[in-house]
């Protein structure tokens, strides 16, 4: 009996909650299965790196992932191809590495990498087509950051343990952040604080009140410092009569933020949404493995030419062509050294609104909410104001006080995502 010409390819992701969907992207010949993240560590019951020989690392099979190991050996044995699909980062690099060297693949076999920055139909055909070997870099650069990890942590944690409490560690990140706090809790003890006053006036108006703050008494700028000096000038001016001197109007436009990296979306998600840094991720990673964002690990502030277009046309076609751009808008990444080959944190489809998306958790559905204002913000239209300052003369204390304020003229990209503080206003 023939032999079946149809090839077989399995797919190995890190984890099993993706591999549903990727399976029904590709369909028939591939087969997905996950390796539940690492399949090597280094050694817990020692240091593990060879101090005498470059610091060469001593990997081992953890207990736990023996049996997942077997697994994995047993769905590649008779596959023509093996596709080593981990995370995009250094870390799913790494894990890639790992595996090709445990899988070991015969010489029938073919092993190649493939990333994703997203979880769709397009751009699953499109990794297939296109992939490469591992990138040795990423590895040697995800494994120098685990050694210093070990280093660090074998040499300061038992310090740890006899001085502040047995079983806490430290790391290469912490240990150092932790010195930044010290020496910033020191410097906080050791000011001089200053008193200081400042005087608000609430005056009325022809159309209600409006608030001022005293800049200058005859002409000099005030600097309070006491409470008798202070009460002195407020009991003047109480008595006083004021005229509005110069009133000054001018356009003020803002700016959309970038899209959110990592780090933008934790600190947004804890200011709007008081979500804190680990819920915020456990969220996002539901949300990528759902197919419905971009990988939410990233520092670039990127965005595709493909999801640019799609963006530009939702915004123009559902919000209105005034809300749109006559070209992208290109948004600088401020980390040095961010992977610029990553793109931002976007939702896969700008025209999947949140309202529309079913069976998405309560945390899910605020999350994504949030990444797809921010994106299509990101891409629309300046919001204007008008800033008006009054200057005010009180005549008898001879003092000048400041009233200043704004008043929206269009709203632009504050229609997706408006402000929440005074400080983004």
């Amino acid at each position: 009996m023939a032999k079946s010409s149809t090839k077989k390819t399995v797919l190995i992701v890190e984890s099993p909650a993706k591999g549903k969907t990727i399976e029904s992207y590709l369909g028939k010949g591939y087969k997905v299965v996950a390796s539940y993240g690492h399949v090597r560590d280094l050694p817990k019951s020692k240091l593990g790196i060879d101090v005498e020989h470059d610091f060469e690392p001593q990997y081992m099979v953890p207990r736990g992932s023996a049996a997942r190991i077997k697994t994995l050996k047993n769905a590649t044995k008779g596959a023509d191809t093996i596709l080593l699909a981990t995370d995009l980062d250094r870390e799913g690099e790494a894990i890639a590495w790992h595996l090709a060297s445990i899988l070991e693949p015969n010489s029938n076999q073919e092993m190649k990498r493939i990333t994703f920055s997203e979880i769709t139909k397009s751009a699953l055909e499109d990794a297939v087509a296109h992939p490469r070997e591992i990138n040795q870099h990423l590895v040697d650069a995800q494994q120098a950051r685990r050694v210093l990890d070990r280093l660090v942590g074998y040499s300061l944690s038992p310090v740890l343990w006899k001085k502040v409490r047995y079983g806490l560690s430290a790391g290469r990140v912490q240990s150092v952040a932790l010195k930044f706090i010290t020496d910033r809790e020191k410097e906080i003890q050791a000011f001089n604080s200053e008193e200081y006053w400042s005087i608000e006036a609430q005056l009325g108006a022809k159309n209600g009140e409006l608030s001022a703050n005293l800049i200058s008494v005859n002409e000099e700028k005030i600097a309070l410092d006491n409470a008798k000096d202070t009460h002195a000038i407020v009991d003047q001016l109480k008595s006083d009569t004021f005229t509005i001197l110069e009133v000054e109007k001018k356009p003020l436009r803002r700016t959309p933020p970038a899209p959110f990296t990592t780090s933008t979306l934790q600190q947004d998600a804890y200011r709007r949404l008081g979500f804190g840094a680990r819920r915020t991720m456990r969220a996002a990673q539901s949300l990528y493995e759902a197919g419905l964002i971009s990988y939410m690990r990233t520092d670039s502030v990127t965005l595709s030419d493909q999801a640019l277009a799609s963006i530009s046309h939702y915004i123009t076609t559902s919000l209105g062509k005034q809300y749109g751009l006559a070209k992208p808008r290109v948004h600088k990444t401020k980390s040095r050294g961010a992977q610029e080959a990553h793109e931002a944190i976007r939702p896969t489809n700008p025209e999947r609104e949140p309202h529309t998306i079913p069976d998405l958790g309560g945390d899910e559905t605020k999350l994504y909410n949030l990444v797809w204002q921010r994106t299509l913000a990101s891409q629309m239209a300046l919001a204007e104001f008008e800033q008006t300052k009054i200057n005010i003369q009180a005549k008898q204390t001879n003092a000048l006080l400041r009233a200043s304020g704004r008043v929206l003229v269009f709203d632009g990209f504050t229609k997706v995502y408006p402000s929440q503080s005074k400080e983004e206003a």
